[in-house]
């Protein structure tokens, strides 16, 4: 079981950046899948979740700016980030809950290793 973040980097505010996570993952399609951050000397938080059905949520500090995206066929979820922000400078991490589980946010139990993005004014 994995999951591999690659896609961060540095961009100026502004910008935009496209975050993906290759997964290795039974069942993939049924579980629920979703994109957290952690800034340093922040709590973790979740930033946009999608189910097996393509529901999406998102936390209002993002929203019209991000968005999720996954497909299925290639194990493959993505984070489309528009109109970065500083304060969206953090780790970001890809998370998978088990299949058939809900997107509560401590329902996720596999997690990638993480992605930094840096955003600079």
């Amino acid at each position: 079981v994995y999951l591999v973040e690659s896609g961060g980097g540095s961009v100026q505010a502004g910008g935009s950046m496209r975050l993906s996570c290759a997964a290795s993952l039974y069942s993939y399609s049924s579980r629920c899948m979703g994109w957290f951050r952690q800034a340093p000397g922040k709590e973790r938080e979740g930033v946009a979740t999608i189910d097996s059905d393509g529901r999406t949520t998102y936390v209002d500090s993002v929203k019209g700016r991000f968005t999720i995206s996954r497909d299925n066929v290639k194990k493959t979820l993505f984070l489309q980030m528009n109109s970065l922000k500083p304060d969206d400078t953090a780790t970001y991490y890809c998370a998978a809950t088990y299949g058939g589980s809900g997107c509560g946010l401590t329902s996720f139990v596999n997690w990638g290793q993480g992605t930094q993005v840096t955003v600079s004014t």
